[in-house]
């Protein structure tokens, strides 16, 4: 390892923290906000099981980014990737370091699992277990099925479905129709984050064999495909104001998707769509604080 990568120089830290896809979290963050507001809703929010949810999840997808990390690095699938740099595909770490340390993650994701299943219900071991193999196969394994356009049906249930309903259910020990509602937006959402990196990135997934929806779909459609998973988001927590008035709050977020919008509607290639996978980032995570809050009132 070269004095520049060994552990502890600033610029080897500043490549972990890239590795670990921080910009990213709000994916992550705001269907737990939604989750956990559909729960407060109901009754009184416990914060220790909160705690052992954030602990849980940001386990299994920071630890799933440092396993993709290295799945796709040992691939060849980052090699001349553009965009922020992958540890392994750059060389920055080995493949057995990137591997260990997403290990380590999941593992502190288990434990928190383990706890609340002990203390809450054993059914989430079996969560702990989808999500364990969800991120696993999703790059990994001899056929990963984010190789084969099975990534956004894996986004929509893991950062969508699975992440509101499990962080409501953690609550109350039962999933309410409002739940189920309130995590489709925020999946469908969560595929248009994907689908900006995917975009980005189909002459290169398509020369390392990786057939996303977006290789499958091609550059119009996929672009087309974007708008049309924005306008159901908004269309789907719209749908919710019948139950629950305050939810038109999300109306509030339309103005933070004109930039990904113009980005992916205009032709934007290659470096130039990183701002359109960011700024949506941004409108995830504006429209999960809009919906959390319509939800609570």
């Amino acid at each position: 390892m070269s004095a520049t990568t060994r552990p502890g120089a600033p610029n080897a830290v500043r490549a972990w923290l890239l590795g670990a896809r921080l910009k990213t979290l709000p994916v992550t963050l705001a269907p737990i906000a939604v989750g956990t507001a559909v729960a407060a809703s109901d009754g009184p929010i416990q914060g220790r099981r909160t705690a052992l949810t954030l602990v849980f999840a940001l386990g299994f997808v920071l630890g799933t980014n440092f396993l993709n990390d290295y799945s796709d690095g040992i691939r060849g699938a980052d090699d001349h990737r553009i965009g922020p740099v992958r540890l392994v595909g750059s060389g920055q770490a080995s493949p057995g370091q990137v591997l260990r340390f997403g290990l380590v993650l999941y593992g502190i994701a288990t434990t928190a699992g383990l706890v609340m299943a002990v203390t809450i219900s054993w059914w989430l071991l079996a969560l702990a277990a989808l999500c364990a193999l969800g991120g696993w196969f999703y790059t990994g394994g001899s056929r990963p099925y984010g190789y084969r356009s099975l990534g956004d049906v894996s986004i929509f249930l893991f950062h969508g479905v699975i992440a509101v309903c499990a962080t409501t259910y953690i609550q109350l020990q039962r999933v309410p129709a409002l739940a189920v509602g309130a995590s489709v937006p925020m999946g469908l959402l969560a595929c248009a984050l994907l689908t900006t990196n995917n975009l980005r990135d189909i002459p290169t997934d398509t020369a390392a064999g990786k057939i996303t929806i977006a290789v499958r779909l091609g550059d119009h459609r996929t672009r087309v495909y974007y708008a049309l998973l924005v306008a159901a988001a908004f269309a789907a927590a719209l749908a919710l104001a019948p139950q629950r008035p305050a939810v038109l709050l999300v109306a509030a977020a339309a103005p933070v998707a004109v930039l990904p919008l113009r980005r992916v509607l205009g032709g934007a290639r290659g470096a130039d769509l990183v701002p359109a996978l960011e700024h949506t980032c941004w409108l995830l995570l504006a429209f999960g604080v809009l919906l959390s809050t319509g939800l609570a009132l």
